[in-house]
């Protein structure tokens, strides 16, 4: 089943002739124009810690591919969504190294 696409502005109108404008999917930057930060985090997490990944420009899908194969190379659970990688434990330095590997520009950010 097709995604419903999200209606910009109007959400009804009864002219027959009108035409609403829709949302449109941003596409994904490449690789190398991709500026991700990794970050370390635990608060609102019940004292786990998490590394996020945050910066990524681009649809939803592909997000969740990139999370899918840090979260395998590293071997932890975690999610993708809303522009963010979020994964399980402080394994930072490992998901820099991959995402170098790919050819992203990533850079270090707090704690």
């Amino acid at each position: 089943m097709a995604k419903k696409k999200n209606k910009i502005g109007v959400m009804y109108s009864t002219n027959s002739n009108f035409e609403y404008e829709y949302e449109s999917e941003q596409e994904t930057l490449a690789v190398a124009d991709q500026r991700l930060e990794v970050w370390i985090d635990k608060k609102n997490r019940g004292g786990k810690i998490a590394t996020i990944v945050k910066g990524f420009v681009g649809t939803e899908s592909d997000l969740k591919d990139l999370g899918k194969v840090l979260k395998s190379a590293c071997g932890v659970g975690g999610s993708a969504k809303n522009g963010e990688i979020i994964i399980q434990g402080n394994v930072r330095d490992k998901v820099m190294q991959i995402l170098s590997d790919k050819g992203y520009f990533c850079k270090r950010v707090g704690g």
